[in-house]
C-alpha cells in the first residue's frame, strides 16, 4: 500500500483535486480523515472518486462513536457503490481530543471497533444485525446490495497492543498511527502476535504506517508545517508511546486541553522538536526518502498523512516521488 491522506478542512472541490493529483503522483489509497469540525469526509471521497480512476478511497479513520456503526456500514456501502467498487474501510476508535467536545468517553475502544466492523461485514453481506454490546442495534439491515458484498477492504487504525493484534486477527491491515522506525519495530511484534491467530483463510494482511509526513525543498518549512498534525499526534498518544520518545506526558495533557478548548495557536506552540521527530518525517524530499526506507523495514506499506507539506500541491507530488524511491 501507497496511501495518502486528505483532511477535509479544504472544500470538497479541493480535495477532489487533490485526490487526482495524488493519483498521477503514484499513491494507490487516499484516505479522508474523519473529524466533527473539518468538512463531510465521505462526499469529499465521492469527489475524489469521481476525480480518479483506480484508487482506494475510504475514511482514514472512521469511528464508531461519533456516526452509529450501523449507519457507518451503509455510508462505505454507499461510497463503494459511487466509487465502482473501490472503497476501503478504515475504523478505528478515533482522536480524543476532538470526540471530548463531543461528550464521548471512548469506553471499551477495542470492542466497539471490532463489533463496528464484524457488523458491517455482515450488514455488507446482506445480513441483519441484532446486537446489545457497546453499540445497540435490534433487527438492523441495509436497503441495498453493496457491489462488493463482503469484500470491502477493512483497515484498523490504532497503535495500543490489543489493538494491534486484534487488527490482525481480524482485519485486512492496520493503519498504525507511527512515523518512526522504533515504533513500526515495536508494532511489528505486536502484529505477529495477531498473526500466530489468524485464521488461514482471511487472507493477506499488510501493516502500513500511517505517518505524518511534511515535504518541502526547504526543511524548515517542513518541519514548520508539521506543528499542527503533531500537536494532535502527541495529545492522543498513549504514555508507552510518550515514554518510548522521552516526550513530557504533561505537556501532551496541555497541548490536548488547548485543542478541546479549540486553542490552536497555543497548541501548536507547545509541540518540540522531539515531538516533530518522534510523530512526523518532516524535510527535503531526501530526508523523507530515507526515513521511509527505514519505516519499510518493519511495514508493509506508507500512508503519508497530514500536512504533507507547506505547499500542497507541491507536497504531494513531492512525497509520491520521495516515498517511490
Amino acid at each position: 500500500m501507497l496511501g495518502i491522506e486528505l483532511t477535509p478542512e479544504h472544500p470538497v472541490s479541493r480535495i477532489g483535486d487533490l485526490g487526482r493529483r495524488a493519483e498521477r503522483a503514484g499513491f494507490d489509497t487516499v484516505f479522508c480523515s474523519m473529524h466533527y469540525n473539518n468538512r463531510d469526509p465521505f462526499v469529499a471521497l465521492d469527489r475524489v472518486a469521481r476525480a480518479t480512476d483506480s484508487v482506494g478511497v475510504g475514511p482514514g479513520v472512521a469511528n464508531p462513536y461519533q456516526t452509529h456503526p450501523v449507519a457507518l456500514a451503509g455510508q462505505v456501502a454507499t461510497l463503494d457503490e459511487s466509487s465502482g467498487g473501490r472503497a476501503v474501510f478504515g475504523v478505528g476508535p478515533g482522536d480524543p481530543a476532538t470526540l471530548r467536545n463531543l461528550g464521548v468517553d471512548r469506553e471499551r475502544g477495542l470492542s466497539a471497533v471490532l463489533q463496528a466492523f464484524k457488523d458491517a461485514q455482515r450488514l455488507w453481506r446482506g445480513e441483519r444485525v441484532t446486537r446489545d454490546g457497546v453499540h445497540a442495534a435490534d433487527d438492523a439491515g441495509l436497503n441495498f446490495e453493496p457491489p462488493q458484498g463482503d469484500s470491502i477492504p477493512v483497515y484498523v487504525g490504532g497503535e495500543g497492543p490489543h489493538m494491534c493484534r486484534m487488527a490482525a486477527k481480524h482485519a485486512d491491515g492496520l493503519l498504525f498511527n507511527g512515523s518512526h522506525p522504533d515504533d513500526l519495530a515495536w508494532a511489528r511484534e505486536q502484529v505477529e502476535a495477531g498473526l500466530d491467530e489468524r485464521p488461514d483463510d482471511r487472507g493477506a494482511f499488510t501493516l502500513a504506517a500511517y505517518a505524518a509526513v511534511s515535504v518541502s525543498n526547504e526543511a524548515d518549512a517542513a518541519r514548520e508545517a508539521a506543528r499542527p498534525p503533531v500537536a494532535f499526534i502527541t495529545s492522543g498518544a498513549a504514555p508507552p508511546v510518550l515514554e518510548r520518545h522521552g516526550i513530557d506526558a504533561d505537556r501532551a495533557d496541555d497541548i490536548g486541553d488547548h485543542i478541546s478548548a479549540g486553542e490552536f495557536t497555543e497548541a501548536f506552540g507547545l509541540v518540540t522538536e522531539a515531538m516533530l521527530d518522534a510523530f512526523c518525517i518532516a524535510g527535503t524530499p531526501e530526508t523523507v526518502a530515507e526515513r521511509a526506507a527505514e519505516l519499510r523495514e518493519h511495514a508493509d506499506g506508507i500512508v503519508a498523512g497530514s500536512p504533507l507539506g507547506p505547499d500542497l500541491d507541491a507536497a504531494v507530488r513531492l512525497a509520491g516521488e520521495a516515498l517511490d524511491r
